[in-house]
């Protein structure tokens, strides 16, 4: 692990945690009640609670590629942002679904333009992005645009989850 990632978990446990400890213990004895589920991308530059200026216990975040949400299945196959809806609407009863999309994403440049060593896992993950494809020249304004109607696509989908 690399020296600054210790470093930063010294300070969250000398500095931050400190400052929240009353409210991580509430979270602990009280359970979770986040008002908000949060989906989002993996990419590194997005970081829900700085984004959001929430604290600990305000969101349940569901992060993935793309921010992208897969059809309602109830096939034997593997759901886990599926399960991820279910358990905060069904159990933890959250009362706003944010999907949150952002510029310069990879996933939607990707629909495009995949990297040569995109692997299988990933080419199959995207194929529910490409409703949001769009046709004309690969410039900014339409890598835009794409991930803005990636966002319609998603939130469309969203709303064929049960109790949503």
């Amino acid at each position: 692990m690399p020296q600054t990632l210790l470093q930063g978990l010294q300070q969250f446990k000398t500095e931050y945690f400190p400052q929240y400890e009353t409210r991580f213990k509430q979270l602990v004895s009280e359970g979770q009640s986040p008002r908000v589920l949060f989906i989002g991308c993996s990419d590194s530059r997005v970081v829900p609670d700085r984004l959001m200026s929430t604290e600990p216990g305000d969101m349940f975040v569901v992060r993935n590629v793309g921010n992208i949400i897969p059809p309602y299945n109830l096939d034997h196959e593997h759901h886990s942002l599926s399960a991820a809806i279910e358990y905060a609407v069904e159990i933890l009863h959250v009362h706003d679904i944010i999907v949150c999309g952002h510029s310069h994403c990879g996933a939607i440049r990707a629909l495009y333009n995949p990297p040569p060593t995109c692997g299988k896992h990933v080419r199959q993950w995207l194929k529910f992005a490409e409703p949001a494809k769009l046709t004309g020249e690969i410039n900014a304004q339409l890598l835009r645009q794409t991930e803005q109607r990636s966002i319609i696509v998603q939130l469309d989908r969203l709303m064929t989850f049960p109790g949503i």
